[in-house]
């Protein structure tokens, strides 16, 4: 494997740089994107069950806030409840804003990733030609093993860079739909939510 990294070039060592990142990229994604910890089940009822007993205490919204970023949008309805519904609809949206920037967190840099990997590639291949016919103009094409070490020199980086870019970008698109999904699931809950305080709707949470 060494060997194969060392006849790429030094181009080698951005593409597998970038591999790195993209990988621990995908790995936070996968852990803070999961549905359980975005949008917890059964979240609404829990919280409604405790605004109707009344034992909704500040500790409790703390809590409720920094378990999951669907209860930092409730709690923040629920503080503004009480101004009205189009208060409380602006108070939700201003926080939806801030959980949708941190569930897209890292997600231009990997689409980044996706779209330089394949251009390093590229360039090696365009190093690696350059090599092969400057060999040619100084010793013709009679040495096949200088010949050789530049076109494989070209075919590794844009391996490697095309092994990087094509995961990244199927990931990267995956991401993408799936924070658009979380963000709907939540817009339903919190359109329920004001619904339900401002008596616009039977309590329902199914």
């Amino acid at each position: 494997m060494f060997e194969l990294i060392q006849a790429g070039g030094w181009l080698m060592v951005p593409i597998i740089g970038s591999s790195i990142l993209a990988l621990a990229i995908i790995t936070e994604r996968f852990i803070t994107l999961r549905y359980s910890r975005v949008v917890p089940r059964g979240l609404l009822a829990q919280v409604w069950e405790l605004v109707r007993s009344g034992e909704m205490t500040p500790e409790r919204m703390r809590i409720i806030k920094q378990e999951s970023p669907l209860g930092l949008i409730v709690v923040a309805g629920l503080n503004s409840s009480s101004h009205g519904r189009e208060v409380m609809k602006e108070s939700i949206q201003e926080a939806a804003t801030v959980v949708v920037h941190e569930l897209e967190r890292f997600l231009n840099s990997l689409g980044t990733i996706a779209a330089i990997t394949p251009l390093l590639g590229l360039l090696g291949t365009v190093i690696g030609m350059i090599k092969v016919f400057t060999e040619i103009m100084i010793q013709g094409t009679g040495n096949a093993n200088v010949l050789a070490g530049g076109i494989s020199e070209a075919l590794i980086t844009t391996a490697a860079g095309l092994s990087v870019a094509i995961p990244t970008l199927v990931l990267h698109r995956y991401f993408q739909r799936k924070v658009d999904t979380l963000v709907l699931t939540m817009e339903q809950e919190s359109i329920k939510l004001v619904e339900i305080v401002h008596g616009e709707r039977d309590v329902d949470f199914r």
